[in-house]
């Protein structure tokens, strides 16, 4: 983690000192705390039961394998007991069909580690085309975001002797061609922006001193990042790109061309997203009018395509084609290409649904993709030497299976594989119901319940949203939680509320900056009705989200102390008038605005869950969970928040593991623990 700055939110703040992340007064806290946490969660009769059937779910070897499409094979990343950090394995595309493919181990983390004395995390890996045999392998130590990033030989099964290595840093790389990538990093004083991310990118070459490596964009300090890609498809283009994010909605694009780097006319609320036969795909999150008031317009959340050999002779003026235009309900998902199609998944009121796309002389033909109804898809995996697609489907209590097919034959896809069921969903349901918010707004959610459930009030009934970041929530199976919580008669209840995705960047945006209490008021709005329904009440209502949806949690609690029973707040942002100084805080201010404009400041101010802390107001008694290698939010939001309700003599519970990154631990062992302590608590709160 970069060097802490100093917090000038609150010269009066007298937990700093738990901002220094790894100081000995600060660990001695923490290991107090965590200890007091413990003697209470883990000595629970339930705790031991919970995290067997959490560690077992996890490792269950039943598991759907999510394949990486490489030419002829197909990779997957797989964790079970025995691989608790995991392995990448291999078998070919006709293998994988089968029902026990024969998989190639390629690289194994855990032999990774003890070889190395070393702590790493996979992070993924970026594989070199059209040769489909070089990869670039990331790993992170503990899980947090800095990595490095080493050169691997798929074929040979082992990280490539003298090939390309980047020491630990925030950081992008890209190939170019064999010998070349793409590089952005922390390349010394004065590369990261102030939201600790590199804007610089340098071109290296094989066979030189990383330090020799050429540069080729810059963005600003003030920037939030800059990033490289290279886009290349089927027919042979290839394009270099470069986003300067100026905020992490803002992007301005730019691309090499033979007069040198060159800016793109495209709307800062734009990013590239593939290259197909020719044309690069642009999705569209602001509305525009190019050329001035005689051109087309187009609204933000569709998908558009601009001439490659247009762009390269003048980006200054493009001239773009509507792929897919977004209606009042259905709104872009995903996208992806195979060799000569384009695939994209939407979302239409919350339910999946997908397509494939032909580029012809007249624009692009469309084709649906069959897919089962009122499930959410995804696009698993798609390869670009042909057009072999794979799709997941899942619900809540449809366990996730997979769809392969060729792109280019919609009707061509077939499930080969079906995860079985690994918790008990007989007699359950899924409802998708609404309910009001402050504005008038309809708020959509579902609810996940036994099909004779009483409507008294007594259901144990656990609330989950994110809201931010056009983060889309959708349907999805965790046997963890059918096992913990559904299988013994909780009630679960996801919430669409504004701030995602769901419904095109318009519902994100309209929860922006000052505006944030919008989606605030559609959570509680759900709570409310769920209370209003007698599905639950009160005394066995409890709330759950990580990240920005701590930060939600935080405000709820505070907001409506009497609404919830139980809260539990996940690798959360809560000092939010600080919160720009603390690791990757700055980054965010698109989303929430800053503490240095005095308008969002004073909002800032008033929903601050560190800073709204009161010592006369009785509070939901919450669970409060951070790692201390969170290098992206930050543990110290977790630890302040908590030293401030002891200092007021409210009841917490609190837990920070040292690995994880922001994630809920480096391991199946420590995701199986991070469970069971959660659904502890939750059932001593709402079951008891």
């Amino acid at each position: 983690m970069r060097a802490q700055q100093a917090n000038p939110a609150d010269s009066a703040d007298k937990y700093t000192w738990l901002e220094d992340v790894s100081g000995e007064r600060a660990m001695k806290w923490v290991q107090t705390e965590d200890a007091r946490t413990a003697s209470v969660l883990r000595t629970d009769p339930h705790f031991a039961p919970f995290q067997a059937d959490a560690l077992r779910i996890a490792g269950d070897k039943r598991r759907l394998p999510l394949p990486l499409l490489r030419g002829q094979h197909v990779d997957n990343f797989w964790r079970d007991e025995t691989h608790p950090r995991g392995l990448l394995r291999t078998t070919t595309v006709v293998d994988f069909a089968a029902a026990e493919p024969h998989w190639r181990t390629l690289l194994d983390i855990e032999a990774l580690n003890k070889a190395e004395h070393a702590s790493w995390v996979w992070e993924g890996m970026e594989v070199l085309q059209p040769e489909n045999r070089f990869a670039l392998v990331r790993l992170a130590a503990g899980g947090e975001d800095a990595e490095v990033v080493r050169e691997f030989d798929l074929e040979a099964g082992k990280f490539v002797e003298g090939g390309f290595t980047l020491p630990r840093s925030k950081q992008t790389a890209t190939w170019v061609d064999h010998d070349t990538l793409l590089v952005t990093r922390d390349w010394g004083s004065g590369t990261m922006t102030t939201s600790g991310y590199p804007f610089v990118v340098k071109r290296w070459k094989r066979g030189t001193p990383l330090e020799r490596a050429e540069e080729v964009f810059r963005g600003k300090p003030a920037d939030m990042a800059a990033a490289p890609h290279v886009f290349r498809d089927a027919q042979g283009h290839v394009v270099e790109a470069f986003e300067e994010n100026l905020t992490f909605f803002e992007v301005a694009t730019f691309v090499q061309t033979a007069k040198g780097v060159l800016p793109m006319a495209l709307p800062v609320k734009a990013n590239l997203e593939d290259l197909l036969d020719g044309e690069l795909l642009v999705h569209l999150h602001q509305d525009w009018m190019p050329g001035g008031s005689t051109s087309p317009s187009y609204t933000q959340g569709s998908l558009l395509s601009v001439h490659l050999a247009d762009v390269m002779r003048d980006p200054a003026h493009l001239k773009p084609q509507a792929v897919f235009t977004p209606t009042a309900t259905e709104f872009l998902d995903a996208v992806a290409t195979t060799r000569d199609r384009l695939v994209i998944t939407t979302l239409n009121h919350v339910q999946g649904a997908g397509y494939t796309y032909a580029h012809t002389g007249d624009g692009w033909v469309r084709q649906a993709l069959a897919v089962p109804p009122n499930a959410s898809v995804s696009i698993a995996a798609a390869n670009d030497t042909d057009n072999t697609l794979a799709l997941q489907v899942t619900g809540f209590l449809t366990p996730p299976s997979l769809l392969l097919g060729d792109a280019g034959v919609p009707s061509s896809m077939k499930t080969v594989k079906s995860q079985p069921a690994l918790f008990d969903a007989t007699g359950l349901t899924v409802e998708q119901r609404s309910a009001t918010s402050k504005d008038g707004t309809s708020v959509p959610y579902f609810v996940v319940h036994r099909k004779d459930l009483k409507f008294d009030g007594s259901n144990p009934t656990l609330l989950n949203a994110y809201g931010g970041f056009e983060v889309s929530e959708t349907p999805a199976y965790s046997a963890v939680r059918g096992k913990l919580w559904l299988e013994r008669g909780g009630v679960y209840v996801l919430a669409n509320i504004r701030g995602g995705g769901e419904f095109g960047p318009a519902w994100h945006e309209a929860g922006l900056k000052t505006n944030r209490q919008r989606i605030y008021d559609d959570f509680a709005a759900v709570g409310r009705d769920l209370v209003a329904r007698r599905i639950t009440s009160p005394q066995h209502l409890g709330i759950l989200g990580g990240s920005n949806g701590g930060l939600l949690m935080g405000v709820e609690m505070e907001q409506n102390p009497t609404l919830w029973n139980a809260v539990v707040i996940q690798v959360p942002l809560l000092d939010m008038l600080g919160y720009e100084h603390i690791a990757a805080g700055a980054s965010w201010v698109g989303e929430y605005g800053s503490a240095s404009v005095p308008k969002e400041r004073e909002f800032l101010a008033s929903i601050s869950p560190y800073n709204q802390l009161k010592p006369d107001v009785k509070y939901p008694e919450p669970l409060i969970f951070t790692t201390t290698k969170d290098d992206r939010v930050g543990p110290q939001h977790a630890r302040k928040f908590a030293a401030k309700m002891a200092e007021f003599h409210e009841p917490f519970f609190f837990d920070e593991i040292t690995e994880g990154g922001h994630g809920a631990g480096a391991d199946l062992k420590q995701e199986a623990t991070t469970s069971a302590e959660t659904y502890v608590y939750l059932t001593r709160k709402l079951m008891r």
